[in-house]
Parts: C-alpha cells; structure tokens; sequence
C-alpha cells in the first residue's frame, strides 16, 4: 500500500496505554460500535489492517454492534449469530443497550457465565428514534437514577469483566447529561467513559464540541476517551492534545477506509508512513472485505452486505456511474471480481476522498416517551422500554 510523509510525533512517550482489566491497549484506540457495519467481518478487517504496522501484534480494540440486552437473554438467533467473535479476536467487546436494570444485569451474567466475552461497553450514545422513544440510548442519562441502578447492576454482575460506557453530551443543548453521567459512572465503578461531543438532537450534522470531552475530563477521575470529527489520524492525536482525554474512538472515519487504522498505528508509534491507496490497492481490500463477509454469512448474503460499502470504498474515485450501480447490485464474489477487473485500478489516492464520510444529518427531534423531561429523578423504565432485537 502507498504511503505519503506526515510528521512524526512523540505519541508513543507522550500518551499512555489503555487499561481494560488485566490488558493494555495501545495504540489507545477504539472503533466505535456502529450497527450493520461493526459486525465480525469488519472488526477482523480493522485489525488486520491495524497489525501491518505492527508486525502482527494486536493493536486498538474493536468493538461489537449494539447488542440488545432483552434479545440476548432470550437468545435471539440473530443476536446469537452477531455476538460470535473471530477466533483472532482478543480482547473480544460487546456493546449493550438495555433500559431495565434487571435485563441488563441478566444479560451481563449470561456473558461472564457462558464466556461471550472479555469486555462489556454500554450504549447511552445512540440518537435514533426507535431507541430514543423507548427512553434508551441518549435519552437514559436524563433519568440520572436510572442510569445510576442499570450500571450498578452491570457492574455487579460483570464480576472480573470491565464495564465502559459510551454516551453523547445530552439530548439537546437545554438537556445535557454528560457531567452528571461520568460522575455517576465513576461512583458505580465504570472502567472508563467515552463521550461523543454532540447531543442526540444535532445526529451528526455540525461539528463535534470537543471542548465537552475536556470539561468530562477534568470533572471525573476515570479515563475519558473523545469521540467526533476523527477523519484521519491526526484528529486523533490533535483531539488527545486539545482535550487532555486518554483514548479515541473511531466511527464513520473508518467507513471505506479500515486502513485508517494503520495510520492511527502508525502516528501512535511516531512513524511517518500514512496510508494513501491506488484504486488497485482499495479493491483488494474491498475483496477482502466481501470475502470476510463471505465466510461469515453465506457468500451470497454477505456479498449483499457488502453493497452498503461500495459508495465508501470508491469515494473520489473516477468510477462511472454504471459500475457503481454494477457494484452496488453485486451478487457474488464471481461477479464482484468480474467488475473490479473492469476498473481503471492505476488511479491514485484522489483528494476527494478524505474527510467525512457516512451519514452528516443534523437537527433532527429527538423522540421522547411522553413525559421524559418532567421527572430527571425517576428511576423507572418506560413500559416495553427493551427493544426484542439487536443491531441497531
């Protein structure tokens, strides 16, 4: 893969590992979990990517799909199949979502039972409306008690397994959550909090509000990793430097370009290398991703997946707008080499293709249950608040 020069850094004495139970990650850095993407196969990718600067050696963490808590404990067969984990995997990370302190703490004592994982992170981050209006995701830490009863609950029950938490700065710029969350999430033993500096109303429209994640930083003593705007690696350490946070996590920056994690490698270990692929090099990847998928799937669901990549992966790229149809109706792998062998594959890395990418959508209304805003203090859970499935 082609590289060009950046500068390099003093990253590798400047920041510390991060401390996940017994094990260090570094470089500290983390793909966040994004649902219908962060499945097995693209975790494995990430990695793989991340160890050719490494000489093999695991490098990051990377996180599962949201997981439902209420399909988990009722064994659900498609959470069951979202929870495997490749055997490369370690250590392996599940994200939960759950509103009831009981299904959480059951779904947390069903993963230490049975050894589903090594990790446990929970979701008060997602702004979607079909969570939102079951009180879940960013909408939860308004009800201060009750986030304080789900994470004393998983933490509980997770015994030796260390529990994070990822969440956004409130539901909107006159309901913010986010310092009184880190402080309870300190109080019940969280491991560290990662916050996303933007409220559930802004989605991903604006800029992220990185000043949040140095506020959070100075009001609690656990780690605190930044989220929001990291399109390449430098963010990364520019966000560290800015916020005096302790870690990163990595979401639609990744999206088309799972090298990002090399480079993130890279700047950590103070090398100068950035990745800054032929069109070549990216469908190789783009094969590899679709073969992942393959594997894991059946090919012909798994080259279906994949189709939700393709508009990623050729960003900025001279294409043509009937192979990106072509690519984007793809079938099989026999037909996805088919049309990678039609593509002009000796085009540079073309500018077009850095920044942000994924969805940008701002201002949106956050869906409520009736009567969320009137009681911060209540410690109940909406009627039916647990969503029956997972990956989203």
């Amino acid at each position: 893969m082609t590289t060009t020069p950046a500068a390099a850094t003093p990253a590798a004495t400047e920041f510390a590992p991060l401390r996940l139970g017994p094990v260090e990650v570094w470089p500290p850095v983390v793909l966040a979990p994004m649902a219908g993407i962060t499945n097995a196969p693209f975790r494995t990718l990430c990695q793989e990517q991340a160890e050719m600067a490494t000489e093999a050696r695991p490098a990051g963490l990377y996180v599962s799909e949201m997981i439902t808590t209420r399909a988990l404990v009722e064994r659900d067969d498609k959470t069951m199949r979202l929870i495997r984990f490749a055997e490369t995997e370690r250590p392996r990370s599940i994200q939960l979502y759950g509103v009831h302190p009981d299904v959480v703490g059951r779904a947390v004592a069903m993963i230490v039972d049975e050894d589903l994982a090594d990790h446990i992170d929970l979701n008060f981050g997602c702004p979607v409306p079909k969570v939102t209006r079951k009180g879940g995701g960013s909408a939860l830490p308004y009800k201060r008690n009750l986030l304080r009863d789900i994470l004393r609950s998983a933490v509980k029950n997770a015994r030796h397994l260390p529990v994070t938490m990822k969440m956004r700065k409130g539901i909107d710029d006159d309901h913010l959550t986010y310092l009184d969350a880190g402080r309870i999430a300190q109080d019940e033993g969280v491991t560290w909090v990662a916050l996303h500096g933007r409220t559930a109303q802004q989605h991903y429209g604006g800029n992220a509000d990185w000043s949040s994640i140095a506020r959070l930083k100075e009001s609690v003593d656990i780690p605190v990793l930044g989220n929001g705007d990291i399109w390449d690696a430098d963010d990364a350490l520019r966000m560290l430097r800015e916020t005096g946070c302790d870690g990163v996590v990595v979401g639609r920056g990744c999206l088309g370009r799972p090298w990002l994690f090399r480079d993130l490698v890279s700047i950590f270990e103070g090398s100068e290398d950035r990745a800054r692929p032929a069109l070549r090099e990216v469908a190789s990847v783009m094969r590899r991703h679709a073969e992942l998928l393959g594997e894991w799937m059946g090919e012909e669901r798994g080259v279906t997946d994949f189709r939700k990549h393709v508009a990623w992966y050729t960003k900025g790229f001279s294409v043509g707008s009937e192979m990106r149809r072509g690519l984007a109706m793809v079938g099989n792998l026999a037909q996805l080499d088919e049309l990678i062998a039609g593509l002009h594959l000796d085009q540079p890395w073309p500018a077009g293709a850095d920044g942000p990418r994924g969805r940008t959508a701002g201002g949106k209304k956050v869906v409520l249950p009736e009567g969320w805003l009137d009681d911060p203090e209540c410690a109940i859970p909406p009627s039916d608040a647990e969503l029956d499935h997972s990956g989203g």
